[in-house]
């Protein structure tokens, strides 16, 4: 079997491909080799590989930048999931499309199901609801949040950075969510996919948190692990205290009873799974 990623050099995108099961053909391509805006380029790469499963595991994830550039973060976020739809369904391939808890408002209060109703409250947002619809129905569109991993750039990595250089850190207290290792999350959608799922689906880890526990979790994990030598104060701050051009919701956990059934469990802990990625950090740096 054969397997193509597209946004291949992110930090999904390189798990995809490092997790990839026995027996399946990887190509991976990142936007230096394949521009996915392009339709002709997407429909040509695929009839020249004719994969099995065509992963997206691109988008424009400049959340502030959007709200001043939504074309560009359209053109990536759903124009282009368009093209790679429409290549995957003429090649017979499975296409598997990975979205976000931003397409919420976050005002329920409680985790949100894959079919409850969407309301972006920004750019971005509205950008990935729009790619979810130009992915078809017959996609697996899988949301997620606060994605990290040991290489990239995202959360862990900058707390890591600043907690090493500053003498303090503030981290935003009222936004809730739940972190999401991009290892487990690759694994994940590799099962839906070899599963045949369609439909909208939710995975991120277990649990729940604010910035601000994932903040100090964090630095207690790092400092077990010897990857910070000091511990600094971090301290609570409320979104008004830090604005940014792009609204963010103030809870956006979802609800993965469905998808862990699918897969026989639920994920581990997202504290579990921070652990992980300190000691990978430790061990490969």
């Amino acid at each position: 079997m054969k397997a193509l990623i597209v946004g291949a050099n992110g930090q999904l995108g390189r798990s995809l491909a490092a997790n990839a099961p026995e027996g399946v053909a990887v190509v991976a391509h990142g936007s230096d080799t394949l521009d996915i805006t392009d339709a002709d380029a997407v429909r040509a790469s695929v009839e020249a590989q004719r994969p099995d499963f065509l992963f997206n595991a691109a988008a424009y994830t400049a959340v502030d930048k959007a709200e001043s550039d939504e074309a560009a973060a359209l053109a990536v976020n759903a124009t282009a999931v368009g093209h790679l739809a429409a290549a995957a369904r003429a090649a017979g391939a499975r296409f598997i499309h990975v979205s976000t808890d931003f397409v919420f408002d976050g005002r329920q209060g409680i985790p949100y199901a894959p079919d409850a109703p969407t309301a972006p409250i920004g750019a971005y947002g509205r950008t990935k609801l729009a790619g979810e619809a130009a992915a078809g129905a017959d996609a697996l569109v899988v949301r997620t949040a606060w994605v990290y991993a040991p290489t990239g750039g995202n959360f862990v990595r900058t707390m890591l950075r600043l907690m090493a250089e500053r003498p303090e850190v503030r981290v935003v207290a009222d936004q809730v969510g739940t972190p999401t290792y991009a290892p487990g999350l690759a694994a994940a959608l590799w099962t839906l996919a070899g599963q045949g799922a369609r439909g909208i689906h939710h995975y991120t880890d277990s649990g729940a948190a604010s910035w601000y526990d994932f903040a100090v979790a964090i630095q207690e994990e790092a400092l077990a692990a010897g990857l910070l030598d000091r511990c600094v104060p971090v301290l609570p701050i409320a979104t008004a205290d830090y604005p940014t051009p792009a609204r963010r919701p103030f809870y956006s956990v979802l609800d993965k009873t469905a998808t862990f059934a699918a897969l026989g469990q639920p994920a581990p802990h997202w504290r579990v799974q921070l652990r992980a990625m300190i000691e990978a950090i430790r061990t490969y740096g």
